[in-house]
């Protein structure tokens, strides 16, 4: 699910009839989150949502909510970060659907920016001023770990993993926190560095992992205005207490580079482990 595999551990005592259930339904938000988030799928209700201009559209709360952190995080970076880049992301190839490597294009203004879009609280509804294509994969993922955790709180301990990005829950089969490896951005199914958290979430963004085919100096990270990748930060991992916050600094502090970005990590009193494109390791906010 969301291009990426999902794996859910959990540490009780309970029988497996009272279990899996639960785990079940935490799938589900998975579910429940891709089908109204994602840009990939002309069906999903985000993407029938934008083909609405001019108009106030309802929205469910599986869209309203993370689109509503994202639009705050783009007003409070002053649009460094800006869930309005889908059509940018689509110029350069990542346009392609993980499942069925079905490609679309949509028609979007160029000028759209996070200014174009309006939310109301009161009755949940959506206004785009322009045709845009909007991106939520800096925040979709870590919503949906959020929910998902929500339901396996009443277990002693758990993991949600979602290609990496993650919350722990508790404590793990042993009564110790968590011990999460960082992936080593250069050799894959190496690790770089190890941390341990409890009720904590750990979200990675790099560009290693996503590169456009269109140009090789690419990635799925890309600064609104000049369209251009950042390269001084080739990892960034974030300790916070919730995983939609740990995933979209994730993205911000690659897009805001070493100095800035450590400075973001201290004002927010969160946790990082920040990788340089030389493969210098910085820890960040007392890990």
């Amino acid at each position: 699910m969301m291009d990426t595999v999902v794996e859910i551990k959990v540490v009780t005592s309970l029988s497996l009839s009272v279990v899996e259930p639960v785990i079940v339904q935490a799938f589900d938000a998975f579910r429940n989150v891709e089908q109204a988030c994602s840009r990939f799928t002309l069906g999903s209700e985000l993407m029938k949502a934008c083909q609405q201009i001019k108009t106030h559209v309802q929205i469910s709360s599986w869209l309203f909510q993370p689109l509503k952190f994202a639009l705050e995080m783009a007003e409070w970076t002053q649009g460094i970060f800006d869930p309005t880049i889908g059509k940018t992301m689509e110029a350069y190839g990542f346009n392609q659907h993980y499942l069925t490597g079905e490609t679309n294009s949509n028609l979007a203004a160029d000028n759209a920016s996070y200014l174009d879009i309006v939310l109301s609280d009161h009755d949940q509804t959506m206004y785009l001023h322009k045709p845009l294509v909007i991106d939520l994969g800096a925040v979709a993922k870590g919503f949906a770990i959020d929910l998902a955790s929500q339901m396996l709180s009443n277990f002693q301990g758990f993991v949600i993993n979602a290609g990496g990005d993650l919350f722990a829950g508790g404590l793990d089969e042993t009564g110790h926190p968590w011990r999460i490896g960082i992936k080593h951005p250069a050799y894959k199914d190496h690790i770089i560095d190890t941390i341990e958290v409890s009720n904590e979430a750990v979200c990675t963004s790099g560009g290693y992992e996503r590169k456009s085919k269109v140009r090789e100096d690419i990635h799925h990270i890309i600064y609104p205005k000049s369209k251009q990748s950042p390269h001084e930060l080739i990892s960034c991992s974030i300790v916070a207490p919730y995983a939609m916050m740990a995933d979209v600094f994730s993205t911000v502090v690659c897009l805001y580079g070493l100095d800035q970005g450590k400075r973001l990590i201290n004002e927010m009193q969160l946790k990082g482990i920040l990788i340089t494109s030389k493969l210098h390791l910085d820890r960040v906010g007392g890990i």
